[in-house]
């Protein structure tokens, strides 16, 4: 999965590279309206948590963008708990005013887990959907900070140990 993820992420890029490329003859470049975004996550503590997540944007108006992307990941918590994840998601963004940025997410997620338990392990595969609406500040032009609530969170059953996460957006 991981190699499978680096690999979509490269291609993707490489497309929207193309589908973006200026052909106008003015001296100033335009401003480009579909646009790279690539989250990632890389954790080592108390186990191992890697995690990719390439998008594509396309930005309808100076306040308002959309777009689309796959996710994937893997936790591993030693001797207790390995998950995989994969999935996709929807997006769009609203820049009401020019440093805030508000999001809107729908992610649908197939779960794989195996928990060892007294040398028995025990797997468990479901799909988990998540709703985020949240909001950021935009600290440079292309990189945004901020958080997200899940509306759909199940403490049960959902593989985000929050309703609320932290995110970095960073596109280019």
């Amino acid at each position: 999965m991981k190699n499978f993820n680096i690999l979509f992420c490269l291609l993707l890029f490489s497309f929207a590279s193309l589908l973006t490329a200026q052909t106008s003859n003015d001296s100033l470049p335009k401003e480009k309206k579909l646009k790279f975004g690539c989250g990632f996550g890389l954790n080592f503590v108390g186990g191992t948590s890697l995690s990719l997540a390439p998008n594509l944007t396309y930005k309808v108006s100076e306040k308002i963008s959309f777009g689309a992307g796959i996710q994937g990941s893997y936790n591993k918590v030693k001797n207790l708990q390995n998950t995989t994840t994969f999935g996709a998601n929807l997006l769009g963004f609203y820049t009401p005013i020019s440093n805030l940025q508000t999001q809107l997410e729908f992610a649908q997620l197939r779960v794989n887990t195996t928990t060892e338990a007294n040398a028995v392990e025990v797997k468990n595969s479901y799909w988990d959907s998540a709703l985020f609406v949240g909001a950021g500040y935009t600290i440079a032009k292309k990189i945004s900070i901020g958080a997200k609530y899940n509306f759909l969170y199940d403490e049960d059953k959902s593989v985000y140990s929050s309703p609320i996460i932290p995110f970095v957006n960073i596109v280019f």
